[in-house]
């Protein structure tokens, strides 16, 4: 695919969101519904494959969105970035279960490598910015694996669009490269 016309994501896991797993929280909901607009925004720019890391939290949020926009546009298509074989062997049932889902609907997976090591996470980041011209990004401004994908995506020069987790309801802002 195209790197002009991929977007990619990055987000955090429940435990750095501000509702942690409760997904029917208000802010959550707000959340959900300025991706879905964003996401009918990046298919108006040109944007038809979307790459997703799978990871829990925002991420399932983000694949979930995507698949919702497959379903008024065909043309849309999701890639799985897994970073390694056993992602969602240590989660909960439930999250196993909804993981399993999302990637058997994708249209396709990316394995990064066979087996977990510290930095598959870090791999599998790598590759979805490698593959992009722009990325969506859940952030809080904290440390850690968002940032390094942002920073990354700054280095890389993508059209950044972060949702502000303390202003769900707010448009993301644009940051261009």
């Amino acid at each position: 695919m195209d790197a002009r016309h991929t977007c990619c994501f990055t987000g955090h896991r429940p435990e750095k969101l501000p509702w942690g797993d409760q997904e029917t929280h208000p802010h959550c909901v707000a959340l959900k519904e300025r991706m879905a607009a964003q996401l009918e925004e990046m298919y108006a720019l040109g944007y038809r494959h979307f790459i997703c890391g799978m990871a829990r939290g925002a991420d399932f949020y983000f694949a979930e969105a995507v698949l919702a926009l497959r379903q008024a546009h065909p043309d849309v298509t999701l890639e799985a970035a897994l970073p390694c074989a056993g992602q969602a062997k240590k989660w909960s049932p439930d999250d196993r279960s909804r993981w399993t889902q999302l990637v058997r609907q994708c249209d396709s997976y990316t394995l990064l490598q066979e087996h977990y090591d510290r930095y598959c996470m870090l791999r599998r980041d790598r590759y979805m910015v490698d593959q992009s011209s722009a990325i969506l990004a859940v952030f809080n401004g904290t440390r850690g694996g968002t940032q390094y994908t942002l920073n990354y995506a700054m280095e890389h020069r993508l059209a950044i669009y972060l949702f502000d987790l303390n202003h769900p309801h707010l448009p993301p802002t644009h940051l261009v490269p």
